[in-house]
């Protein structure tokens, strides 16, 4: 019962930054399965939704500032994508991964630029930032939330996926793009859409992250995405299910890790398990292996 009571609050943690990694994996997935392209910059987005959130509660009530913070995320996402992604459509795809670096380090330095580097104290938001006993272990109520909402979120996206008309259009554009825009789906709607969805999950993610980790800097967001692009690779790049389980699993063993006293490796082991999988399974659990045509 004692060990219980002391692995417990790793436990939930674990299952908690899992959750918050799913929410950003899932803009990761959902990119390259569409454009087969890694948006660097996504990691980045999800900072900048910290700080909007700082200097918007600052001002707006709580209420006010959380779907602000959504909105303007998603808009950012929006121009992110129009500015830096559009104009490389029918280039070489290295030019379009230099251009998402690109966009990466404009969003940190914008950042640094604005708050002069300065960690700031992130707002308190009523309800999922208090505390909450279980079995003799404290945390915080957002730890119990974030799981859950996570399920909800995926639960609903998987079902927007599969059964609207736009889902249709992003499922028969990761298939096969070239003949999608022959068959007249608005590759650009679909594309411009997938962002937008991507960049509200890590809104979303980035309130569940900083109500628990309560500072933000401008490098807040790169260790949280390069974990989640972990994930992604871990579950199988393109797959949301697998994206969603190779979080949990990321978050709940990096947290044991912790609980083991060996603090200083649990960002080693989750860059470790990526290069295992790569050897062993450069798929991951749920990729799918497509072979060209010739």
């Amino acid at each position: 019962m004692e060990f219980i009571t002391s692995n417990l609050p790793y436990l939930l943690a674990g299952i908690s930054v899992g959750g918050q990694y799913a929410l950003i994996a899932i803009g990761y997935t959902m990119v390259y399965g569409i454009l087969r392209l890694i948006n660097f910059a996504h990691g980045d987005i999800f900072m900048v939704a910290g700080f909007l959130m700082v200097y918007l509660s600052a001002t707006l009530p709580i209420y006010v500032s959380l779907p602000l913070v959504i909105l303007i995320t998603v808009l950012l996402g929006f121009v992110v994508e129009r500015v830096a992604y559009k104009p490389l459509r029918t280039a070489p795809r290295m030019s379009i991964m230099i251009s998402a670096i690109g966009v990466s380090y404009l969003l940190q330095n914008c950042a640094f630029y604005f708050t002069s580097g300065l960690a700031k104290q992130y707002p308190v938001i009523p309800g999922i930032s208090s505390s909450v006993a279980i079995a003799g272990a404290t945390t915080k109520l957002v730890t119990l939330v974030t799981p859950v909402l996570t399920i909800v979120l995926v639960v609903v996206l998987v079902l927007l996926i599969k059964y609207t008309k736009i889902g249709m259009a992003m499922r028969a554009v990761s298939r096969d793009f070239e003949t999608s825009q022959l068959m007249g789906i608005k590759i650009n709607s679909v594309i411009s859409t997938t962002f937008i969805i991507g960049s509200l999950l890590a809104a979303v993610a980035s309130i569940l992250y900083f109500s628990n980790y309560s500072t933000v800097t401008p490098t807040s967001g790169a260790m949280p995405g390069l974990k989640a692009f972990v994930a992604a690779v871990f579950g199988g790049i393109g797959s949301i299910p697998g994206a969603v389980v190779g979080a949990f699993i990321i978050g709940i063993c990096e947290n044991i890790i912790k609980g083991l006293g060996l603090t200083t490796f649990s960002d080693a082991f989750t860059f470790a398990l990526l290069i295992i999988i790569l050897v062993a399974k450069p798929t991951g659990l749920f990729g799918e292996k497509f072979t060209d045509k010739v």
